[in-house]
């Protein structure tokens, strides 16, 4: 990590807003629209540089956090400026597509929703409080408003990129998974509930065994475990009935792991003593060591499948749209 020093003086204008001096390295990229306060005109849209600075400064301070030296910090800086540059054209982009047909309307329930949410949400339902962040930024209720709904459509036109999962045939499906099966490799587990007693004050070894033995009395009566550990466990998963939720051999101390991974799904160990804690463990579910079998992941593949097939349609769609856009950079 560098240390907060090593901002770069662009770096310090983008959180600060004070001026700054470029070094000769991102001179060409920058100086002109702090000189002019313009980056780019996306159609008829101006992006400020402004518009830049409120993007890209909440981002500056992670990036610094994961450059090894100054010179990587201003490289991710120059990237970090371009794709947000980018990402700001393209919605002025997108925008003016979805317009481009008459009958495409965004109801205005849409954003009214989403307005009284961020207020109720962001703001405890204080609109002074909304009304001032507002005044604070220099924007009035109607450029919020008209921002909220361009979020909308792009969103929708984002969406309406995806393609369906029904688009994805089984052979691609099957050609998948096997080509892909070491990443459906599954570790032994165990869903895990226990039980941990363990001696109040002076309360000796025989004591606490009568306890436990109790407990298991219950147990064997037929009482639900998670009824059980709710009421005698004295462990930090008590509350919930000692779920522990799927575990790994490694998670387990190996006296413990021992006993639950010997253990069948539904069933609860005899008591185990270590130190001065009785445990009594419970597997709720098991899994087996191995690849898991494609009717287990025909859902994760198609999903991934999706993915792909949408983010190829999307930049397609945006190659076409920034192909046709008027854009000029400064």
């Amino acid at each position: 990590m560098l240390p907060k020093k090593c901002y770069t003086a662009l770096a310090i204008f983008l959180l600060t807003g004070l001026p700054f001096t470029f070094g000769q390295t991102v001179h060409n990229i920058w100086a002109p629209p702090y000189k002019h306060g313009i980056a780019a005109v996306a159609e008829d849209r101006i992006i400020t540089f402004e518009d830049l600075r409120k993007e890209m400064a909440p981002l500056i301070g992670n990036l610094r956090d994961d450059s090894g030296s100054p010179a990587e910090f201003e490289q991710k800086m120059q990237e970090l400026y371009l794709d947000v540059l980018q990402s700001l054209i393209d919605r002025v982009l997108i925008v003016k597509d979805f317009y481009s047909e008459e009958e495409r309307q965004i109801p205005r329930s849409y954003v009214d929703n989403e307005y009284d949410r961020i207020i109720i949400e962001d703001f405890g339902n204080d609109r002074r409080k909304f009304l001032a962040s507002l005044q604070e930024e220099g924007k009035s209720v109607r450029e919020f408003r008209n921002e909220l709904l361009e979020n909308i459509v792009v969103s929708v036109m984002r969406g309406q990129m995806r393609k369906s999962q029904s688009e994805i045939s089984p052979e691609k499906i099957q050609n998948f998974y096997s080509q892909n099966k070491i990443h459906f490799f599954q570790e032994e587990k165990v869903h895990l509930r226990l039980i941990m007693l363990k001696p109040f004050a002076d309360e000796g070894p025989d004591l606490l065994r009568q306890s436990a033995e109790k407990v298991t009395a219950e147990l064997k009566a037929g009482k639900s475990f998670a009824v059980v550990a709710k009421k005698y466990s004295q462990d930090s998963r008590r509350n919930r009935g000692g779920d522990w939720g799927w575990i790994n051999r490694a998670d387990l101390r190996d006296e413990l792991s021992e006993v639950a991974f010997s253990l069948r799904a539904g069933e609860f160990s005899k008591p185990v003593e270590l130190g001065e804690q009785i445990f009594i463990l419970y597997v709720e579910d098991a899994q087996v060591e191995g690849i898991q079998p494609l009717f287990e992941v025909r859902d994760r593949i198609e999903n991934i499948l999706a993915g792909r097939l949408a983010r190829q349609a999307q930049s397609r769609w945006l190659e076409r749209l920034r192909k046709n856009a008027y854009v000029k950079y400064y």
